[in-house]
């Protein structure tokens, strides 16, 4: 019966998660609107920002709570789903073209963030303060990257620098941005406060839910937070962009899906754990060293994958898919 009732508080913390992240980005982005900053901004900072907020809150909820185990594993944990389940997934209904850019930078730069992240836990088994704030400065620096890169190519209409800002596309390119941001309502300010504080209540209680759900069911079976987190908690906070993408590679629109799945392991390496560590010294466990070398190994294959052809196909997503499966079962047993 216990059991049972963690189950359910776990089920309902990811509902809160997920949910109040949809408001809080709803909210923000219509405020932002209002504001009359650019559709730019705003789809490169809150919206784009929005997919991370379930892990964050539950790294920085398990933290607070001493569950350092959960933090880092929950961060990992989603970064191997993201690249293994929901690329390799969308890979059975369409190819999954790779732009030059990502090829270039940010696929390296989610590598050496994976690499950081591991060179620090082994010089101290703790990410401490100092290093959160270097991960949020390096964050900082690579939003405002981003956002520059975009600013260029807006300004640029010739046909060879077109073809060029073609080639150096970023994991969000303009258009899709005005296309995500052009659904944003221009809501009163009143239900715009009612959107930002009522999401920012509901990402609070479901980070709670989801870390005290979790490690009930941990300890009711006697299983590791780490496991908890690199399956359950991983795979939930993760369920959003999986849904998208599915959805997304149905309709044949996934010709950005590689460079948003890295996108998303950046923030939450850099952004989720960055903040983590500001807020609360996470320490490490062995374990989470090996998981963040499992990651930087499967990344450094997948980026074999997408280099040799300039896209996912079909065969390297079923590859992906065995070797998540094949993870799950290492970790299950070790």
């Amino acid at each position: 019966m216990q059991l049972l009732k963690s189950l359910i508080i776990l089920i309902v913390g990811f509902v809160l998660l997920i949910k109040g992240a949809d408001f809080f980005v709803e909210g923000s982005s219509a405020v932002a609107k209002r504001l009359r900053i650019p559709s730019m901004i705003i789809g490169m900072t809150i919206v784009a920002m929005g997919t991370s907020l379930p892990e964050c809150a539950v790294s920085v909820t398990a933290s607070l709570t001493g569950n350092n185990s959960l933090a880092i594993s929950n961060a990992v944990g989603s970064n191997i789903f993201n690249l293994l389940v929901v690329c390799g997934v969308c890979t059975l209904f369409v190819p999954l073209a790779v732009q030059k850019s990502t090829l270039q930078k940010e696929f390296p730069l989610s590598i050496f963030c994976a690499g950081l992240l591991l060179l620090l836990g082994y010089l101290g088994m703790t990410l401490g303060r100092i290093d959160g704030i270097l991960f949020l400065i390096i964050f900082t620096g690579y939003l405002l990257w981003m956002i520059r890169s975009v600013k260029r190519a807006r300004h640029t209409t010739t046909p060879d620098a077109i073809s060029s800002m073609q080639e150096e596309r970023i994991s969000l390119s303009e258009e899709e941005i005005e296309q995500v941001t052009s659904h944003i309502n221009l809501l009163p300010a009143w239900k715009c406060l009612i959107f930002i504080l009522g999401g920012m209540i509901a990402i609070k209680y479901g980070g709670d839910f989801v870390v005290d759900g979790a490690s009930a069911i941990a300890v009711r079976l006697g299983l590791s937070q780490t496991l908890v987190g690199l399956t359950i908690i991983a795979m939930g906070t993760s369920l959003p962009e999986l849904v998208t993408s599915i959805v997304a590679a149905r309709k044949d629109e996934v010709d950005m899906a590689l460079g948003n799945v890295i996108g998303s392991n950046i923030f939450n390496i850099l952004l989720v754990l960055g903040v983590a560590a500001a807020i609360s010294p996470v320490a490490f466990a062995w374990d989470n060293m090996i998981d963040i070398a499992v990651l930087i190994v499967i990344s450094v294959i997948t980026l074999i994958f997408a280099w040799t052809s300039k896209e996912l196909n079909r065969k390297e997503g079923i590859i992906m898919l065995i070797l998540y499966a094949s993870y799950m079962v290492y970790i299950c047993i070790r």
